[in-house]
């Protein structure tokens, strides 16, 4: 019998693929939370939908009835947590303190919070494993930070089967390209070569970055779903894709793929680096989830090629 999996923010980005991902297996119905009524999207139309707020708690209960496990990533991003400091901390930890209690109240047996890398700090630097200190600066990374506490205390306490994710720089083509996250790097990087056919970037390009595919980041969440409450051990798990690149080497592979995938080989423009400029390596350490079993299947070049073909049908056109 198939149970029942809500996923907050599940219209959005990576709740969408997360939502494909798990619709795929026949072990999951899928309910999408938004905050306003939207029908089941195109794109998933056997969806079921639901209407939620996480800072009114009142919408939460309807949301979780009947629902075994609950996905959580309705959250400010980064850009809007620097704007407006003060709501991220309403948004991104008090109403990830809802969510849990809500679910808690309604005997959700699974809850999987989705946190960021750069609670460790920014830049990422050096080997990160989930020992690491963490020493977020950021908005973004330090309300996600507090909301994590309270998530692995309820785990401790046993109050439910709760696990945090810190995801890396988690990349992808979108379920639609009207998503508001064209603004991470490789996102941004496809779409410029699909509207201008020139890659620019604004710095040197030498930091390094760990990048994972949005369909292991799925697969990493079907996982964790089938995991009991022993498996998840602490319940914190870095999530990455053990393939750290510098933005440089990433820019000049997005190229590569527009030429194989499009049919032109977009300019690159960038400034150069300066005179021993430097930059330290970065390990991000996922083992800890590969011990219960978890394995990285995704391509990388599979994924950009799939985010430039979302982009040239949005802004451009294929010459291929």
């Amino acid at each position: 019998m198939s149970k029942r999996v809500l996923i907050t923010g599940g219209f959005g980005y990576l709740g969408g693929r997360i939502a494909v991902e798990l619709a795929n297996s026949t072990a999951w119905v899928v309910r999408l939370g938004s905050r306003k009524a939207q029908a089941a999207p195109s794109w998933l139309p056997q969806a079921e939908s639901a209407v939620l707020n996480v800072l009114e708690t009142g919408s939460l209960p309807a949301a979780m009835a009947g629902v075994q496990a609950v996905v959580h990533l309705a959250a400010m991003n980064e850009n809007e947590c620097v704007a407006d400091p003060g709501r991220a901390v309403l948004v991104n930890t008090l109403g990830t303190l809802n969510v849990l209690q809500a679910a808690i109240d309604a005997g959700v047996k699974q809850f999987i919070y989705f946190s960021t890398a750069h609670v460790y700090g920014a830049p990422l630097v050096g080997n990160i494993t989930e020992q690491t200190l963490p020493r977020p600066i950021h908005p973004y990374a330090i309300t996600h930070h507090a909301a994590e506490d309270f998530v692995l205390s309820a785990h401790d306490h046993k109050k439910i089967s709760a696990v945090v994710v810190r995801l890396s720089n988690g990349f992808g083509a979108p379920t639609h390209p009207d998503v508001d996250r064209w603004t991470l790097l490789v996102n941004d990087l496809c779409r410029q070569a699909a509207q201008t056919r020139k890659l620019v970037l604004r710095s040197s390009g030498l930091q390094q970055r760990d990048f994972i595919t949005l369909a292991d980041t799925g697969r990493a969440v079907r996982h964790l779903l089938g995991l009991s409450q022993k498996d998840c051990g602490d319940g914190l798990f870095n999530l990455g894709g053990n393939n750290s690149l510098s933005v440089w080497d990433m820019v000049q592979k997005i190229a590569q793929r527009c030429q194989q995938t499009l049919g032109y080989l977009p300019g690159i423009e960038r400034p150069e680096p300066r005179v021993g400029e430097q930059v330290d390596s970065l390990s991000y350490h996922s083992e800890k989830l590969q011990k219960t079993g978890f394995m990285l299947q995704s391509n990388l070049d599979e994924e950009i090629d799939r985010t430039l073909l979302v982009c040239a049908q949005a802004w451009g056109h294929s010459e291929a």
